[in-house]
Parts: C-alpha cells; sequence; structure tokens
C-alpha cells in the first residue's frame, strides 16, 4: 500500500487513519484519487485539500466509525465503492459486536483498495444477480446450523468469530496453518468471484486446468478426502498452501490471494525506499531495490524483488523470537501459477485501462458517481 500524508501539516497517516494526530484535522479516503486527505467543514459537507474543487460527504458507516471512505456531493449513493457490498452486518446490540464488525472492514477496506489498483470489475449484488456482496454473521448462541466463512454466487460470508485474535489463532493452530488473518480470508474468498468472472467462460480455462487440475471433480468429496487424509506429501512442490492441494479451485484462490499478498506488500516497501543487499558470499543473488511499481509490473520483477524481501523479514522477525513473517515457499510451479493470475488480471486491466493519469483519475471519480466503480 502507498503511504499517506496530511496535507496540511504533513504528518504520516495510515490507510485507517481518521484523524490527523498532529493538526487534528478530520481525515478521509478519496478512492478516485488513491490518497487519504485532510478535510474542512463546508457546511454540512467536507472539501478535501487533496481535491478542493468538488465537496464530498462520508459513507454512511461512518456514523459506526468502521469507514473513512469519501462520497462526491453529486453522487446518489449513500455507502462507498467498498461498503456498497454489504449485505449484512452483525446485530451492534450485542456486546462486542462493533469491535469485530470494525476490525472486518478495516480489512475489507484494504481488500478494495488493491480490487480498485487492478481495475478489477466490480458491481454491488443489489444492482446484478452475478455481482458481489458480503454478509458478515455472528455465531449465536445456540446455532443452528455453523456459520462458515466461505463463497457461494458471488456472496462471500465472514464469521464474526474471525475478528476474535484468540478464537482465530485457535482455529489457525487446529488448522496446522502457519498463517490465518482476516485480509487473508478477504483476499482468498474474493477469488472465487473472479474465477467465474475472469476464467470459468474464457479462452484460458484449458491452461487453467493445464496448471491448477480439472475443477469439474467433485468440490465436497475433495474437500472431505483433504481434511480426512491431509495433502500429499510432495504438495510444497506443487502448492502454495498445503489447502491449496484440496481442489483446483483452492488452489487457485490461495495463489490468488498471494498475489494480492505480494503487489500490496511490494508496494508499501516501495514507498518505504527499501532495498535489500544482505552481507553474504558472492555467490548469493539476493540484492534488490524494490523501486518499481508492483501493479505495473512484470511478474518476472516482482519475483525477483519478493524473495530477497522476505528473507529480510522473516531474517528479522527470528532475530524478536517471532515466527516467520513469510512462511512459505514459491516453487517453480506455484511461480507459473502466479504468472498466470497476474497475466489474467493484466489482460482485462489492458481492456480498460487509460493511459493518462489525471484522465484515469477523472474516470474512476466518474464511476463512483454512477454507482459502479470499475464495472466492465
Amino acid at each position: 500500500m502507498k503511504l499517506f500524508e496530511c496535507q496540511n501539516c504533513e504528518h504520516p497517516l495510515y490507510f485507517e487513519n481518521t484523524t490527523c494526530e498532529s493538526c487534528g484535522l478530520r481525515l478521509g479516503y478519496l478512492p478516485a484519487f488513491e490518497t487519504v486527505s485532510a478535510l474542512q467543514p463546508d457546511e454540512k459537507l467536507w472539501r478535501a485539500l487533496a481535491a478542493s474543487k468538488e465537496r464530498y460527504r462520508f459513507c454512511a458507516n461512518a456514523e459506526y466509525e468502521v469507514c473513512n471512505w469519501l462520497i462526491p456531493e453529486t453522487s446518489a449513493d449513500q455507502y462507498c465503492a467498498a461498503c456498497r457490498h454489504n449485505r449484512t452486518i452483525p446485530d451492534l446490540s450485542v456486546p462486542g459486536n462493533h469491535a469485530h464488525w470494525r476490525m472486518i472492514e478495516i480489512a475489507k477496506h484494504r481488500l478494495f483498495y488493491t480490487l480498485l489498483k487492478l481495475d478489477l470489475p466490480l458491481v454491488a449484488k443489489a444492482d446484478d444477480p452475478d455481482g458481489l456482496a458480503f454478509d458478515f454473521i455472528a455465531v449465536p448462541a445456540a446455532p443452528a446450523a455453523p456459520v462458515i466463512t466461505g463463497h457461494a454466487n458471488g456472496l462471500i460470508t465472514i464469521n464474526l468469530a474471525e475478528a476474535d485474535d484468540a478464537e482465530r489463532e485457535r482455529q489457525r493452530n487446529q488448522m496446522g496453518e502457519p498463517y490465518r488473518t482476516l485480509l487473508g480470508h478477504f483476499r482468498h474468498e474474493i477469488a472465487h468471484f473472479y474465477w467465474s468472472r475472469l476464467i470459468e467462460n474464457s479462452n484460458r480455462l484449458e491452461e487453467f486446468r493445464a496448471l491448477f487440475g480439472d475443477e469439474q471433480q467433485d468440490y465436497a468429496s475433495a474437500l472431505q478426502k483433504h481434511y480426512a487424509e491431509g495433502p500429499p506429501a510432495d504438495w510444497p512442490t506443487h502448492f502454495v498452501t498445503a489447502y491449496a492441494s484440496a481442489h483446483p479451485w483452492e488452489d487457485f484462490a490461495e495463489t490468488w490471494a498471494h498475489y494480492f499478498h505480494m503487489v500490496d506488500t511490494l508496494e508499501t516497501a516501495r514507498a518505504f525506499g527499501l532495498s535489500v543487499r544482505p552481507k553474504v558470499s558472492k555467490g548469493a543473488d539476493f540484492a534488490t531495490r524494490i523501486d518499481f511499481d508492483p501493479y505495473h509490473a512484470e511478474m518476472d520483477r516482482i519475483i525477483e524483488a519478493w524473495l530477497p524481501l522476505t528473507f529480510a523479514a522473516n531474517s528479522i522477525n527470528r532475530s524478536m523470537g517471532l515466527p516467520d513473517l513469510y512462511p512459505f515457499v514459491l516453487s517453480p510451479t506455484v511461480i507459473a501459477k502466479l504468472n498466470f493470475v497476474h497475466d489474467r488480471i493484466r489482460a482485462h486491466r489492458d481492456l480498460h485501462e487509460v493511459p493518462d493519469g489525471a484522465l484515469r483519475a477523472m474516470l474512476a471519480a466518474l464511476r463512483q458517481r454512477i454507482g459502479s466503480p470499475g464495472t466492465a
């Protein structure tokens, strides 16, 4: 992710900040300009210092302190580009639900940052039966059926318990997962939605099957076998995670999520001007400077920077006695699958991308006003 700063006092900001800790100005995120902006009140609206020619109002979910995204005054939308996809939110009268919902929204908005950066097609299920929607559901005291985090026909369900750090860690250990986060869930589940949008009816389906396997095999039986027998012994040679070996759909979702991890983390590293130059033998080629935009880079350049960066990050964590930040290994087969994901995303973007940055920002603003940002 990019770095942000207050336009009033130049204090560094996080993506989720709602108030500048230095000058005290209210903050909001402008998706059309990909920036967090300091704000000045203007009657019942706001003027953004990053885009002062237009007035804005906050997403309706700002009332609950779970969203800091802005909507142009001229838009008829109540909800921002991220929140308009919510179908179900938890009962906020139940203690703890609000705090957990806020954690879920933080992860979801980071997901949408990447979706919009990649110009992926977005339409709400309320506007199109084939669109995207989210249900954030808390398990009742005596549930009739378990609430399972997952995807079905464009509807992504997130169990509110995933926002509880202790419960998520318990499940991570129970499932034998080296990595389990809310953001990871969103990136994985959204992949199932885009598989049907970008792969299922495309001319790349046979290529998908050659890399990931035949998705027509029975999904329920494949998962049952995975949980009963575990992954094959050689899974690290073929898959990015053990769970990816369960079924081609899960392999694609895990690979897609991994691609999102890579481009977002590399953008952050670039924003900090990071370079890696380890003092090891001359035979080791682990030096890199992350001075490129991963959202527009070739996959070879992404991999070239990713491996040294994650080795350095893991080494720092181990120095603190912490688990590896990046507990994965990218085999040649996995890299080929990442290339496939990269190519499909780029192919879609190439059909919709506007070269001139200013014109692209104007089109993004127009998309936001008509209520379908990124819609293809």
